[in-house]
Order: C-alpha cells, then structure tokens, then sequence
C-alpha cells in the first residue's frame, strides 16, 4: 500500500492545538469508582532512579516526564536505550516532558516544545490506599504514524478513576531518530527500530517500578491506536517483548505495513544523502553531527508499505518476523487480545487531504488514486467499489476500499489468526455522528466513524463538541469493557450484550458494534467490508 500517512496524528494534533483536554463528556459527568482519599496522599513514589514528586486532584495521582531511559543524545543517537541516570533528591513530576523530534507543520498550534531528550512516561493513579502491586496496568503507546503525537496527549483520568486501574503513557523517538535503518549506524541486523526498543524499555520500566505507584507488574495490558496499534501487533511477536505484558489491544492497527531491513535501508540511505549525509564511510558521523530538528523529517517522506522509510523494521534482530505473518504461523505470544476497527477508518485521511489542496479528487482521478493505493489490483477494486455506489463521491468510494483493504479486513484476518491460540475478543466502533473536531466538520462529505474518533469516548482529548447523553453512555460502556479487559482478559461491561470471544476459522464471527443508540454483537462484519473479496485479491 503507497498511500502516505504522516497526518495519522491530525484528528489529535488539530483537536488539542490549545492543549485544552474537555472536548469530550465532562469529568464530571463520568461516574467513578476510585476512594476519593486524596488527603492523605503525598504524591510521592519511589523509581530506581530517584523519588518523583506528582501532581493530586480529589479523585487521581498524575504523574508526568519521568524518564525511563538515558537521554538518546550525542553518541546515543541511534542506539539502543541506555539506564536512566540517577538524580539527586526529589523530582518533580508535575509536567509532562517534551514530546520527540517530529515536524510540526501538522500541528502549528501545539505549542509545546520538541526535544531530541524526550524519553519520557507519565503514571496515572487513583487517589486513596493501594499496596504495592495491587492494581492493574494499562500501558499506552501513541498514534502518530510513528512521526508525531506524544503520550501526555492522553489524559487519561477516566479509566482510573471509573476502573481503579494504573495508566501509564509513553514517548518513543520518532521518525528518522526512531527508525532510520541506515547501514552506517549499526550491525545489519540492529539498525532500526530504536523507538521500538524505547517501547520495551518503557515496558521493562513498568515491570521494575511500577509497584511503587501501587500497579501490579504482573498484570500489564499493552494498548495503542493507529502506530500504536502496529506498535502492539509487533510486541506480540518481537522476542524481547516476551513476559513484559498479559494483554493486548489493537485499535485501527493496519499491521501488514511493515518495511523489509532492505527496502529500510535503501531509503535510509537516500534519505541520507538529501540531508547532506551521501557519503557512506562517513555517514554515521555525518548524521550524529545535524541538529535534531533538522531530521524532523517533512510529510513527504512518510509511507506505509513497499516504499517505507519510517515506522518498524522486519528482518532484525528486534522484530525478525512480520507480525501478520507470525500471526498466522502461531509465532505470536498467546494473551487474549482486543481488537477493533472503526466504520469508517480512512475518510480521515481524504479530509486532511482536503483540508491541505482545498480540492476533491475527479471521477477521472479515482482509478489513478486506486493503482497508486492498489498497484496491479487496483481493476477488480474499480469493479468492486464503482463511485454510482457512493452517490458519485470519491473521496467516500476511495476511502470505502481504503478502509475495508486495508484496515477491516486486515483486522479480520488478524483477529481470525490471533483466535486460534488465545481468546481474541473483536469490536467495530460504529457511531457515525462521532464528534469531530471543526476542519472535519468542514469538509463536502461526511467522515462518520473515522480513524481515532473513538479516542474521545476513552480519554480527554478534548477539541470537538461534548458528546450527547447517549454518547455518553456508549462512552461509559466502552470505558468499562477496556478496564474489565485490563482487569480480567475480558472485555464484559454493564449496559452491554454479553460479548462472546471468536472462535478462528468460524466466518464472521461475533464482532461488538459499538454504537451510541444501542451496541449489538454482529455476525456481518467481514460481509459488509467484503473481506471475501479482498482475500481474493493478489496484494503486492
């Protein structure tokens, strides 16, 4: 698949540019459970590095930019994460760090600054007595085309104080600092894939310290969204990921879009020298000389797919395998999993791509936009998705086929493979009226249950209308089924129908439709993506 992604992170980046987090229902309108304690908390926790000092509010424990690595600066550029140096006294934990070198043309209004020394994670807690262990662990990895987006963009105060749980948010490098795969810098087989590192690291950080914020290091659910998501499909099957966690969620994850050691490396090396850099006995030296913000690489370069340069790579000793290929050949670690997909994943994508020409694609332009997504295959998916079916629109029959290649049915597919060694529970978010932030309000189409709009039904994110009360509720029911899965394995919630696990290799099995008028558990799903026909297709 050749289309870009670097605006992954834009329903985020646009919807919290003021950085104000009361977009979605109010804190006040989600009911919770946590002790309201908070009196008697000092807001102190021990790390193996040093004491932090966090922030108390009547209901949660924050606490934020706590290093989990060394900072990956100078000579540390480009290689593995490093122990975290002790300080001296008491940290203070109450702001977030700086988020990680990445362009930020998408997000003009964020504000907060970048850094190359950005490894960073953020514990959220509920106020009141917990032993040392005692609560279970959600940790988050970020979306962002794994070239934007940070982890204090979550605020994530519902889920522990509706679910007495610990949430813990995490920064990794990004773009050509996180992923370049250049061969100047390393052994073959361990260039690459340094935000993944930072990923375990951050994980390995959890299991050493978080009882010390009252989480139970044996009871770790691995969670993320878009790159995030790809980001757990790879911990599923990457070997140093092993015992780290004992769940997993996977929302809107294309997993298939993983680049080869080699495609990495030739387009690191093109990279390379448009960066001044060409020479390959000096490259390595060439590269650790720029000033970081100069490799915050431009949108342009940013693909998923055969033409990769940035995002995780196979073949190495992190990640040897394909994590949907590993899937399928029982290469995967066997924890339950939740895993979903949005109705209408990919018409985020057509309306930043309007919002950024102020034009819409011709009739005469969508087969071109078809064989460049599609190459070979892009005749039988013309056929397939004709534009009469779609009221002649197309950016609504492009992000149609989109949506149902290259995420529904790879979910299906993921979900099927996944189902047959471990309980594998499958969702689809569905409420078309989705608050979106204003520029997707703006655009000639509706963009409905996009990519990342159930993000506000499970944190503050903020930048869009308040849900509506039976919104709301949907929010709840969601919040409860994450932090049952986190609590238990399974992803049950009052307000809900029971929600049964799949079954691998029993077609359109039960999938929860997500939906603000009344979820429903559907046996359609695969029918309405027509997944029997993307099976058929030869993928390149």
């Amino acid at each position: 698949m050749a289309f870009a992604v670097a605006l992954a992170t834009a329903v985020l980046a646009v919807g919290c540019a003021d950085q104000q987090p009361h977009g979605g229902a109010s804190q006040a309108s989600v009911p919770t459970r946590a002790a309201e304690s908070g009196s008697a908390d000092s807001g102190v926790a021990p790390t193996a590095a040093g004491v932090v000092r966090g922030q108390i509010a009547v209901d949660h424990r924050l606490f934020q930019g706590i290093p989990y690595t060394a900072p990956p600066v100078g000579e540390l550029r480009w290689q593995p994460p490093r122990p975290t140096p002790r300080w001296p006294g008491m940290r203070d934990a109450s702001k977030p760090g700086p988020r990680c070198i990445q362009d930020t043309s998408v997000d003009p209004g964020y504000g907060r600054k970048s850094s190359e020394d950005c490894l960073t994670l953020n514990v959220w807690t509920p106020t009141g007595a917990a032993a040392a262990g005692q609560r279970p662990v959600l940790v988050w990895i970020h979306g962002g085309a794994f070239a934007n987006g940070s982890g204090d963009l979550y605020d994530s105060r519902w889920l522990v104080t509706r679910g007495d749980i610990v949430v813990v948010s995490i920064n990794y490098r990004l773009g050509t600092l996180g992923f370049l795969a250049h061969p100047a810098l390393g052994p073959p087989s361990e260039v690459g894939n340094y935000g993944l590192a930072d990923q375990q690291a951050a994980l390995r950080w959890v299991r050493d310290n978080i009882a010390g914020f009252g989480g139970d290091p044996t009871k770790v659910t691995i969670a993320g969204e878009s790159a995030g998501a790809m980001s757990v499909c790879d911990h599923l099957v990457a070997p140093g990921s092993a015992g780290l966690f004992r769940a997993a969620i996977i929302q809107s994850g294309p997993c298939q879009a993983q680049a080869s050691l080699a495609t990495a490396q030739r387009s690191s090396v093109e990279y390379a020298a448009s960066v001044g850099c060409g020479d390959l006995q000096t490259a390595a030296r060439c590269l650790r000389a720029l000033p970081a913000t100069q490799l915050a690489v431009p949108p342009a370069y940013f693909h998923i797919g055969a033409d990769a340069l940035i995002g995780p790579v196979t073949g190495t000793k992190l990640l040897p395998d394909d994590p949907v290929a590993a899937f399928g050949t029982g290469g995967a670690v066997e924890v339950p999993v939740l895993i979903g997909s949005n109705r209408d994943e990919f018409t985020l994508f057509m309306a930043m791509e309007y919002l950024r020409s102020g034009q819409l694609p011709t009739a005469a332009e969508y087969p071109v936009l078809l064989a460049d997504t599609f190459d070979a295959d892009s005749r039988p998916v013309l056929t397939q998705y004709p534009l009469d079916r779609y009221g002649g629109s197309v950016p609504l029959a492009y992000a149609a086929a989109v949506t149902d290649g290259e995420f529904a049915c790879v979910a299906d597919q993921m979900a099927d493979t996944l189902s047959r060694a471990a309980p594998v529970y499958a969702y689809e978010f569905n409420d078309r009226a989705a608050p979106a932030p204003e520029p997707l309000r703006n655009v000639p189409f509706p963009v409905g249950a996009s990519h990342s709009l159930e993000l506000r039904y499970l944190f503050d994110v903020g930048g869009a209308p308040p849900l509506d009360p039976a919104q709301q509720r949907l929010s709840w029911q969601m919040l409860d089924s994450w932090i049952q899965f986190v609590v238990t394995g399974v992803p049950s919630a009052t307000g809900l129908p029971d929600w049964p696990a799949l079954r691998g290799g029993i077609d359109d099995g039960p999938w929860m439709s997500l939906q603000a008028d009344g979820s429903r558990v559907i046996t359609t799903f695969a029918k309405e993506h027509q997944c029997a026909f993307w099976a058929s297709v030869k993928r390149p």
